[in-house]
């Protein structure tokens, strides 16, 4: 049984579809003004990884992200940049697009909806709120009254009188200093839509609720983002769909914990200040990782680590937490993906087959197998149900990266106890192939090991560093053979100090950093 942490509730919940069998999975996605930075990798990670884990159980998911084109940020950036926003828009968009697709997730999305292709469904939405009794004109400008939503502040647990603020420099417009833009009358030079209410554009919180309700119901499953988006923007998207539909907008709303600097609530850079906790939403916004805090282009990041590597750095903790932001964690998660690499080519020595072509099954129920009286896949099965329990249990992807890990230690160890490389026995290797086959499984839940890893292009550093490297060994191995074993350690030991390993193996030596 799967158990979602719901935010609305503040309790975790069996997991029951609106449809039997089928999930409908919307995510809020980035405004494109800028190029994408690692904040922006988060929650398609985290969404896409609850999608492959779904379907893993069995489930049909529809899995959407939205792209918000029309915005004051893009207009501004565009003004900057002496260009359309609509030019702006399309260049940011092939740039998250890129990203997403380095990172597993383009694929696995089966909709992105733009606000600008909405328009006249978010014109009929706000019109329809207008007739209910739910939003009013105001010189141009159309905006929610949340007085007349009862459940107004439901998700973010806060009251009108907490809420309540200056109202920007519309509040002589509105009935209330709480009440939300639907439409927005546009100023001069601005792109715009023609609208019952004059030229203009819409409000940043109705597009979600539009495009959400077009392409997965008035009532939908699982509604995510990050934790920053619980207030305003969830909230306000609750009040509009459910003021239109009278019915819930969604069953789960899901919210990831966002990017910490060096688990740090503040800046790169700034003020050291207190640890960001699950579900505190105040620190961790104070210390979010965002654009406007100079967070780098993640194209650059993808220039220093691998895709991958990056992939199991965000889902080494479970999704509700901060995430410990910095380079040195990132490469200190890749010293751990390295283990798996070099298990894989231990187990293609050991069997001759490729960890990567292994098939696995793609379904829970195709990967029950009889253990018998085989104490290692005994084992390989009470750990395999232990993973499926972290991942029943809100998606704890960070336990069950431990738990893989657990995995990879015994598989390992029943190489070398039964000295497999060195004398293959085949009702041994059988074994190895069905725990090897679970493993590969259940990493394929978590987007990981889908392909091998690839070999970064040389540059004549590199060159330089296999030379020495290649040096090195066969200095090693000239001490070995006239038996000075005071160097050949010497020699071992130095590079494991520098980080680079050294395997002796039947066919040779092999060398690997981390």
């Amino acid at each position: 049984m799967i158990r979602v942490y719901n935010t609305l509730t503040k309790t975790k919940e069996e997991f029951q579809t609106v449809t039997p069998d089928k999930v409908g999975m919307y995510l809020c996605g980035p405004t494109v003004y800028k190029p994408s930075h690692i904040g922006h990798m988060v929650g398609p990670v985290i969404f896409d990884t609850i999608k492959r884990y779904l379907q893993y159980s069995g489930y049909d998911v529809t899995f959407i992200i939205n792209i918000t084109d029309v915005d004051d940020k893009l207009i501004a950036e565009s003004n900057v940049r002496k260009t359309s926003m609509a030019a702006v828009a399309a260049e940011m968009t092939e740039d998250y697009n890129r990203n997403l697709d380095a990172m597993g997730v383009l694929g696995n999305v089966d909709h992105f909806p733009k606000a600008t292709e909405y328009m006249q469904q978010i014109i009929d939405f706000t019109n329809d709120l207008i007739e209910k009794g739910f939003a009013y004109e105001s010189e141009g400008d159309v905006y929610f009254d949340v007085t007349k939503f009862s459940g107004y502040g439901k998700l973010s647990r806060r009251s009108l009188e907490q809420m309540i603020g200056e109202g920007g420099s519309t509040a002589d417009q509105k009935h209330s200093p709480c009440d939300f833009a639907l439409w927005k009358s546009a100023k001069s030079g601005e792109p715009s839509w023609d609208s019952p209410w004059g030229k203009g554009r819409p409000g940043w919180h109705i597009e979600c609720s539009v495009m959400s309700g077009c392409l997965l119901g008035e009532t939908f499953d699982i509604h995510g983002g990050g934790l920053d988006l619980v207030f305003p923007h969830h909230e306000n998207e609750i009040a509009q769909s459910e003021a239109r539909y009278g019915k819930p907008m969604a069953k789960y709303w899901m919210h990831n914990g966002l990017m910490q600097a060096s688990n740090e609530v503040g800046k790169v850079g700034g003020r050291n200040t207190r640890e960001a906790e699950t579900g505190d939403f105040e620190s961790q916004e104070e210390g979010k990782i965002s654009k406007s805090k100079g967070a780098s282009a993640f194209r650059d990041m993808l220039k220093e680590f691998a895709p991958e590597n990056i992939r199991f750095f965000l889902l080494s903790s479970h999704y509700r937490r901060p995430i410990d932001f910095s380079f040195e964690r990132i490469e200190e998660v890749g010293k751990g993906l390295e283990t798996f690499y070099r298990f894989f080519k231990r187990y293609e020595r050991v069997t001759g087959e490729s960890f990567y072509h292994v098939q696995a099954a793609e379904k829970r129920d195709d990967g029950h197998f009889d253990s018998g009286d085989d104490s290692l896949l005994k084992q390989v099965g009470d750990l395999c149900e232990k993973y499926l329990e972290m991942m029943d249990d809100d998606f704890n992807t960070g336990g069950a990266v431990g738990v893989l890990f657990d995995m990879l230690r015994l598989l390992n160890k029943f190489v070398d106890e039964n000295k497999l490389e060195e004398k293959p026995d085949a009702g041994k290797i059988s074994s190895l192939k069905q725990g090897v086959k679970v493993l590969r499984e259940l990493g394929l839940t978590l987007g990981m090991f889908l392909n091998p890893p690839e070999e970064r292009k040389s540059s004549g550093n590199n060159e330089i560093v296999g030379k020495l490297m290649t040096l090195l060994m066969e200095l090693r191995a000239a001490a070995r053979k006239s038996k000075d074993f005071a160097t050949a350690d010497k020699i071992r030991k130095y590079l494991a100090e520098i980080g680079i390993t050294l395997g002796d193996r039947a066919g040779g030596t092999e060398w690997t950093i981390g």
